[in-house]
């Protein structure tokens, strides 16, 4: 997989560089000091994904993931930050991040987050996925029965939103991973959402 490592702080690229060079599977393919010219790599060289760091200066990496997002819309992104901004969380998430994670993390962490994000699947930090139900609005939520969702399309968005894989969740509800792939890409349908970002957003937010 090709990754774009974006953040402002010279070691902090370089560092991350050498630590995802040396992982198999992995190329990074170019790296940048602010969302403008994470916008412009794009452009020139798609990556698979996107390492972004959030505070930045000319142009933050909320807002370089909604340009992104909106001209390149199969580039995944995941944030890195070493910030716990609710403001910011909310931001990214609806603007299409598919991952926060934080930079405390192990570079062992980050690598299975890069993965985890490379093969369709959300990332959310335990820490930070806490706040998200509080951050989303104070809209009221509704049962699953309420919304028409079955007992079995319930717990498929439960683990969808806690970052399962669709291996994990196979095993889980013993199901055959094409199962589960084929039954998530009916509920998108059915919800009229885009990805598996907007499942786990739309579980926290409006199901109780």
């Amino acid at each position: 997989m090709k990754i774009l490592i974006v953040d402002d702080d010279t070691l902090v690229r370089e560092g991350l560089k050498m630590i995802l060079e040396t992982e198999e599977g992995f190329e990074v393919a170019g790296t940048a000091a602010n969302g403008q010219e994470a916008v412009r790599f794009c452009a020139e060289v798609k990556p698979d994904i996107i390492l972004m760091d959030i505070r930045m200066p000319v142009m933050d990496g909320v807002q370089a993931t909604k340009l992104i997002k909106e001209q390149f819309a199969d580039v995944k992104v995941l944030l890195l930050t070493t910030f716990k901004d609710i403001e910011y969380i909310r931001s990214a998430v609806a603007n299409g991040a598919e991952g926060y994670v934080l930079k405390s993390n192990s570079s062992e962490g980050i690598i299975e987050s890069i993965k985890t994000v490379y093969r369709g699947n959300v990332v959310y930090e335990k820490e930070v996925a806490g706040l998200i139900s509080g951050m989303l609005g104070t809209e009221e939520k509704m049962s699953a029965e309420e919304l028409g969702i079955s007992k079995k399309e319930y717990e498929l968005m439960a683990m969808v939103s806690e970052g399962l894989s669709n291996k994990e969740i196979s095993q889980k509800l013993y199901m055959s991973e094409g199962t589960v792939r084929n039954n998530i890409s009916a509920l998108l349908a059915k919800l009229d959402l885009r990805d598996r970002t907007q499942l786990a957003v739309f579980f926290i937010r409006k199901i109780e």
